[in-house]
């Protein structure tokens, strides 16, 4: 099973587990991290989320990911996380959701000289973000962005 299948039936199978939970999914990875395999499952609520949401979130899901159609895996560890103040966005549901709010979007490599600039979120299509920085509106294209976050305003 390669790594999106993998995340694509982690996804069917820990979405209703989340409800059960009293959080909603934020977004599932299945990486390598060093020389370790992470399955992160990541949760949300707007009350925030609790290490017990999490707790239930993985126990209900630990002895599905021992099922058969899972051998295939390399072994891995399991962590199941808030998605936290400065929660990476990533898919389309999660722009819609911020548009107004402050971002920070980091580059593989520098733009214009800067290898992150931070500003508020205006739009989002096809993968390309739109910043809005001191009244002047940019739009990035997806090749250039590593890594959007929400910016934890103090």
């Amino acid at each position: 099973m390669q790594a999106k299948q993998i995340v694509a039936r982690v996804e069917e199978l820990v979405r209703p587990l989340c409800e059960q939970a009293g959080v909603s999914l934020w977004d599932v990875e299945f990486e390598k991290e060093g020389g370790q395999y992470m399955l992160t499952v990541t949760v949300d609520h707007p009350d925030g989320v609790n290490i017990d949401q999490c707790e239930q979130v993985s126990r209900a899901l630990d002895p599905m990911l021992d099922e058969k159609e899972f051998d295939s895996m390399p072994s891995y560890t399991l962590c199941v996380s808030s998605a936290g103040l400065s929660r990476r966005l990533k898919k389309p549901e999660h722009f819609a959701a911020f548009l107004g709010h402050t971002v920070e979007v980091g580059f593989y490599k520098p733009v214009n000289g800067a290898k992150q600039v931070e500003g508020t979120l205006v739009a989002y299509e096809n993968g390309n973000v739109t910043l809005e920085i001191g009244g002047q509106r940019t739009v990035y294209e997806p090749a250039d962005i590593a890594a959007v976050r929400l910016a934890v305003e103090i």
